[in-house]
């Protein structure tokens, strides 16, 4: 939003998209203040929240789309930028559900779309989504931009991209890049990034449920943080394997 003189003064023009409009009315109408200080502390306050659980929300987003539509293609990006600049946490995780509709016909291009929701207002909850989801999906279609965007990220000083990097194959079982995935893991060794540690003990604890024994040979022979081996053998634990 932004001011401008009138005669009568000053008022708001929005700015934002109409689609973007529709959906904040909607969801600001169910705001519950009472349930929106829990939900930001579990956060550890790095968002507000308006707070709307999960539950109501993907409700609402359902009914919001059977009446208005997927958001148009052409005006995705519009769209997702809009609540990913709305303060409340809830805008964001809708901006990921809108962008789910549309996951596997988005262009090439979009790629630069979804580095900027990494990059932006990161935390686990939304990265971890980006990662697994549109990033997964993006990357399976286009092979010449995933090998493009890993080179960036896997040298990035942001620590979101490199996690990012090492949790897109997280749901490839079989089609998982081992070399990759495992040269990802020797280069974050040295990381004592809390979020780069468990990211790369959840990467292989995921990929030991399809090959065990190439994970169990890994962790034998690689430095790995403790948080990250425990992590990636906490599976197999269960399973009685190691």
């Amino acid at each position: 939003s932004y001011f401008c003189a009138t005669s009568s003064g000053y008022e708001t023009i929005n700015t934002m998209h109409t689609y973007t409009q529709s959906l904040q009315a909607l969801l600001s109408q169910h705001a519950n203040a009472k349930q929106a200080a829990p939900m930001a502390k579990y956060m550890r306050d790095q968002f507000s929240f308006l707070g709307i659980k999960t539950p109501q929300r993907r409700e609402l987003l359902k009914q919001f789309i059977a009446e208005q539509g997927k958001p148009p293609l052409d005006d995705l990006e519009t769209i997702l930028r809009d609540l990913w600049q709305l303060p409340q946490r809830e805008y964001q995780y809708s901006a990921l559900t809108l962008l789910d509709k549309w996951e596997k016909k988005l262009p090439p291009e979009f790629v630069n779309v979804l580095e900027y929701l990494v990059v932006t207002k990161s935390w686990w909850d939304t990265v971890d989504l980006i990662a697994g989801h549109p990033v997964a999906t993006h990357f399976s279609r286009f092979p010449q931009i995933r090998d493009e965007f890993v080179a960036q990220w896997r040298a990035s000083d942001n620590f979101w991209l490199r996690r990012t990097a090492l949790l897109f194959q997280l749901h490839y079982k079989t089609r998982t890049d081992v070399d990759l995935l495992f040269a990802l893991i020797h280069e974050n060794l040295d990381s004592d990034e809390f979020f780069i540690q468990k990211a790369i003990g959840w990467a292989l604890r995921e990929y030991s449920k399809t090959d065990a024994d190439a994970v169990i040979a890994f962790v034998d022979v690689t430095s790995l943080a403790p948080l990250s081996a425990r992590e990636a053998l906490k599976w197999l634990k269960n399973q009685g394997r190691v």
